[in-house]
C-alpha cells in the first residue's frame, strides 16, 4: 500500500482538525514549493526527514537492449533524495511489515 497526498491530507484533517478543503491545499502547496525549489535548482533540506537535490548526468554511452545497438543516453537532470539519519535510524528499527501474495492460499 502506498501513502498518497490524499492519505497525508486526510490525517492531516483528522489530526489537526483543520477542513478537508484547507489540508488539500496545504498538502499541494507543500509539494508545489518543493517542486519549485528543485526546478530554481535549490536544495530543499527537510531537518529529521532528508534533503532532496537536482543533479545533472552527463551524457553517457548505453545500450538498446532488443538490438544491441550502441546509443547516447542523453544528458537529463534527476531528483535525488538522501535521507536524513532520524529517517534512516526510524525505519531501520521498524517492524517490517508482512506483504501479502496476491490472495493465493497455500495449497
Amino acid at each position: 500500500m502506498a501513502l498518497t497526498k490524499a492519505d497525508i491530507a486526510e490525517h492531516l484533517f483528522t489530526e489537526l482538525g483543520i477542513s478537508k478543503r484547507d489540508a488539500k491545499e496545504l498538502v499541494e502547496t507543500f509539494f508545489e514549493d518543493i517542486r519549485l525549489a528543485l526546478e530554481n535548482g535549490e536544495q530543499v533540506k527537510i531537518s529529521g526527514f532528508g534533503n532532496f537535490e537536482l543533479r545533472t548526468k552527463n551524457e553517457r554511452p548505453g545500450r538498446n537492449p532488443k538490438t544491441g545497438e550502441d546509443i547516447p543516453i542523453t544528458a537529463r537532470r534527476v531528483v535525488t533524495f538522501r535521507p536524513g539519519q532520524k529517517l534512516k535510524s526510524r525505519v531501520e528499527h521498524a517492524r517490517p511489515v508482512e506483504e501479502t501474495d496476491g490472495g493465493e492460499g497455500d495449497e
